[in-house]
């Protein structure tokens, strides 16, 4: 990971960010705001619009640091400069996708219906169309946020292996299996 740590951040216009004292780097833009703890061992420097960060050491657990922290800001400010998309398709006879605010309304084949309640700085969108499978899309500036609340969506109904029914993100490949073979 100390490759990806080595790398500077390039700050996009109107994006700002702030070091404070204590370590917590906030970053600022048109899409939102977002803030994040780093470790007091690993430095950060602002010069010119980039970012550098420093570990004190070629430990293990520095080197772990120093790329994960750089790779956690670079999606902050990738986020509040550009966004984040997450697109998911819900395959099978019977089920249904309706989205209400913040809250999704699914059918997904069981005795009830399931009611999602996403985080407030996500924004949701769903469509239907006769013929086509519903489609669910998630926009964030928070990548943990909207990537955990997709992947939990995905777990209420995963995709089977032998006709694909369930929830998937779009373009995902499912491996089917064969089924029974008719004997004779």
């Amino acid at each position: 990971m100390s490759r990806i740590g080595k790398m500077p951040i390039s700050l996009p216009a109107g994006v700002e960010v702030k070091v404070s004292s204590d370590n917590v780097i906030t970053v600022k833009g048109p899409k939102g705001e977002l803030s994040q703890k780093v470790n007091p061992s690993i430095t950060v420097k602002q010069e010119d619009g980039v970012l550098h960060f420093e570990r004190p050491s070629d430990s293990k657990e520095h080197k772990a640091m120093h790329g994960l922290y750089r790779a956690l800001v670079a999606n902050m400010v990738k986020g509040v400069s550009e966004g984040f998309k997450c697109v998911q398709e819900v395959i099978g006879v019977g089920y249904k996708v309706q989205a209400t605010g913040n809250v999704i309304e699914m059918d997904l084949g069981y005795s009830h219906k399931i009611f999602f309640e996403l985080a407030p700085e996500i924004h949701v969108e769903t469509v239907t169309e006769k013929g086509k499978n519903p489609i669910i899309t998630m926009t964030s500036c928070d990548k943990q946020v909207l990537g955990q609340a997709a992947a939990k969506i995905r777990s209420l109904r995963k995709p089977e292996p032998y006709k694909g029914k369930g929830i998937r993100f779009q373009g995902e490949e499912i491996r089917k299996k064969a089924g029974k073979a008719a004997a004779k």
